[in-house]
């Protein structure tokens, strides 16, 4: 039978410490003065971080007895860990924090440094998942505070640390802009085995990649190194070795079970980061004591004579020791803290547990990113109308309204938007002098610098790691990613860190920002998978955010109006996915009709979303599209009604996620029939969600569905055999047609 550690944990701090002996403390105790000879660490200093790592440590146990009731969810703790107390003491209270799960004590270190927090009561309340927790609300168990500047994280495999990347970088860069003093650094924490993740090294490489071109980038990344991920083993000697030979960071270490150690090494890594706008990495020694969590059965994976040795390098008693060495404390008064801050623990869970919890579907949800479509005009951001005559003046020397593509017109609506919000950034692969691989962002860089029109190194995790990180420092991040397969090795950016940060601090932390997607499919005689992807549901599947696939050029510049401003005003992370194979489209129906091409809306003229825009009236077929299918189904809808005289109304639907559902009912009602057209793999793209909507309406016509087979497309010509085409579009309609009239 497994034997409770943390019983044993708790047992062993009792006795060793009543054991202790230690000369008698002077009657008056200089709490100013060094804790011993060898470290700038006070007394009083000492005598702070002990009391958050008691807390930590009781914080840890009141979970686990907690649990024996019912009423703990969350066991993971960090006990063995409170040594990164210290490091929120080597720290400015305004300096950002993205701390992992087990730096309970940095969080309570850091609460004590607040007046008015509430830290030990705020993480208790987490564990028990109460409503009124300050940050989650009950939603999970997360360090996170807005007085504290510590935004809650949920990762458990480093994907933060991108953002912190992004966050040190655009600090710097939204105070130089606005021509401001910045000297805070941001702090971000993580366990041995995460950093081997893929989205670490990311990290470690963009930050180098900064500190190499001398941008300035102040992160220390801190890596509390207890040697297991779980049950698997750090090899020996592997975190030392991966984070000292890293070009372009520092490296520190410091012993997390020496308080004194730790807090001396953490102050020096602060200070270098804080003084040279450059980054760093903490090395802190850390133990693991009480398992992963209060589910993990240690004793499976680790002998009695491991686990014991571990206990025995306790940092909570190695603290205690000290304070009684030096004359800070007797045996007596270490019992006397340790069991009143169990009391004090103890009776504060007890009161969590009477705090209400989430009861409803609707309040679990309340979080997600919403707007109000009404205050989305008021701040959609457009240029003075002198600084716009001005700019498009050299582009459209003849004639100003002159109908435009896609790309040009999206172009046009960026070059506003910079020219209406200094806060707003653009960046992402090859988007500055080349002006982007289709070129939209072309003239950007020249117009408004590169503090605000940048290339960033060819890495999506990075690229979209700074677009988090920039929203967090006050900037209107704009990020492109290339090419729509180029994402999904770095979406969990989108998904697990951009898409909860609402979610889980109540929309007290947000990450506004628009991510631009080059995408779809139909490039002739390009691509291959990579270039022509037709897959969207890894992007849909992300709660709350935003979605918008333009079809044209004047659809594209309102859309990107909405997203800004929805990303501004309300924290929205919003995507625009653009299809390249309409970014020069000119043409509708035959070469030269300039079909495709449209005129530049009005200055503040937005696309609310779930807007729709209907082609033709009510007929036998309604066709619902978006994006190429649009464009292919509008030129079918023409040839049926001249040659057969079948009346087809079309639709585009624009809006990807959420679905304009409502929108929709309305276009499809007078009509006999609906047929989806969704040029996305059958299993990747919309049409199955909205032919089950409208299934289940009261719409009584037939419902069928055109979408692409689920493969990954190939070169050349041989990539129409699995794209939706015009003759699949016309089958379908004419097999509609028949059905209705027969």
């Amino acid at each position: 039978m497994a034997v409770s550690r943390a019983d044993v944990v708790d047992a062993n701090f009792t006795r060793i410490i009543g054991a202790f002996r230690a000369e008698a403390n002077p009657e008056e105790v200089d709490w100013d003065r060094p804790i011993r000879e060898d470290s700038a660490l006070t007394g009083r200093e000492a005598m702070a971080l002990f009391e958050a790592q008691l807390e930590s440590r009781h914080i840890d146990l009141a979970s686990r007895w907690l649990k024996t009731l019912g009423e703990s969810f969350y066991t993971i703790g960090g006990s063995g860990h409170e040594g990164n107390a210290a490091v929120a003491a080597a720290l400015q209270p305004s300096d950002p924090a993205l701390l992992h799960y087990r730096s309970g004590a940095f969080f309570l270190a850091r609460s004590q440094q607040v007046p008015g927090s509430h830290g030990a009561f705020d993480v208790l309340r987490g564990c028990v998942a109460a409503a009124d927790e300050p940050i989650a609300g009950g939603r999970h168990k997360v360090f996170g505070s807005v007085p504290l500047a510590i935004p809650p994280q949920t990762s458990t495999i480093a994907s933060h640390l991108p953002k912190a990347v992004g966050q040190a970088i655009a600090m710097d860069r939204r105070a130089r802009l606005a021509g401001e003093p910045e000297d805070r650094v941001v702090v971000c924490t993580f366990g041995d085995a995460s950093s081997n993740h893929a989205s670490a090294t990311t990290a470690f490489n963009a930050a180098a990649w900064s500190s190499w071109q001398r941008v300035p980038c102040p992160v220390l990344f801190v890596c509390e190194d207890n040697g297991l991920g779980i049950s698997v083993r750090t090899p020996g000697g592997w975190v030392a070795h991966n984070l000292q030979n890293r070009s372009g960071l520092a490296y520190f270490y410091a012993d997390g079970l020496d308080i004194a150690h730790a807090f001396d090494a953490a102050c020096e890594a602060a200070d270098y980061v804080r003084s040279t706008r450059q980054p760093a990495i903490l090395h802190l020694r850390t133990v693991r004591m009480l398992g992963h969590a209060g589910s993990d059965v240690e004793q499976l994976y680790r002998t009695k004579e491991e686990i014991e040795a571990t206990e025995a390098q306790d940092p909570l008693l190695a603290t205690a020791r000290m304070l009684i060495k030096e004359g800070f404390l007797t045996p007596d008064e270490v019992l006397g803290l340790y069991e009143s801050t169990r009391s004090r623990i103890r009776a504060l869970a007890q009161e969590a547990t009477r705090r209400p919890k989430l009861e409803t579907r609707e309040a679990v949800m309340e979080p997600l990113f919403q707007h109000r479509e009404e205050e989305i005009a008021a701040v959609v951001p457009v240029a003075a109308p002198e600084v716009r005559a001005e700019m498009f003046k050299s582009r459209l020397p003849e004639q100003q309204d002159r109908k435009r593509t896609l790309a040009f017109q999206l172009n046009r609506a960026l070059h506003d938007v910079l020219a209406g919000d200094p806060s707003t950034i653009i960046f992402g692969e090859d988007v500055a002098r080349k002006g982007g691989v289709y070129h939209v962002t072309a003239g950007l860089t020249e117009r408004f610098g590169v503090g605000r029109v940048f290339n960033t190194l060819l890495d999506e995790t990075s690229i979209l790691g700074l677009a988090l990180g920039a929203s967090q420092a006050k900037l209107l991040p704009i990020a492109e990613i290339q090419y729509l397969a180029y994402l999904m090795n770095a979406i969990d950016q989108l998904r697990g860190e951009a898409g909860s940060l609402q979610f889980f601090s109540q929309g007290q932390f947000a990450n506004p920002a628009v991510i631009r997607i080059a995408g779809l499919a139909y490039q002739r005689g390009f691509g291959g998978h990579f270039h022509n992807d037709n897959g969207i549901a890894a992007l849909r599947e992300i709660p709350g955010l935003l979605i918008g696939c333009p079809s044209n050029g004047a659809d594209a510049a309102r859309m990107l109006r909405t997203m800004v401003a929805a990303a501004s005003a309300f924290g929205r992370v919003c995507v625009c996915l653009e299809p390249i194979a309409l970014y020069h489209m000119k043409d509708l129906h035959s070469d030269g009709d300039e079909g495709w091409l449209t005129h530049y809306p009005e200055p503040h003229h937005h696309m609310p979303v779930g807007e729709v825009q209907a082609y033709g009236e009510s007929g036998t077929v309604c066709i619902l599209s978006f994006a190429n299918g649009l464009w292919m189904s509008l030129r079918v809808a023409e040839r049926l009604r001249a040659e057969r005289g079948i009346t087809v109304k079309v639709v585009d639907i624009r809006w990807l996620q959420p679905l304009p559902i409502d929108s929709i009912f309305k276009e499809i009602a007078g009509c006999d029939s609906v047929l989806i057209v969704d040029e996305c793999r059958a299993n990747s793209g919309i049409a199955a969600e909205l032919s089950a909507e409208i299934s289940e309406s009261d719409f009584d016509g037939p419902v069928a569905r055109v979408t692409a087979p689920d493969t990954y497309i190939p070169l050349g010509a041989a990539a129409n055999l699995v794209l939706v085409s015009e003759d699949d579009i016309t089958s379908a309609v004419v097999d509609l047609h028949e059905r209705v009239k027969a």
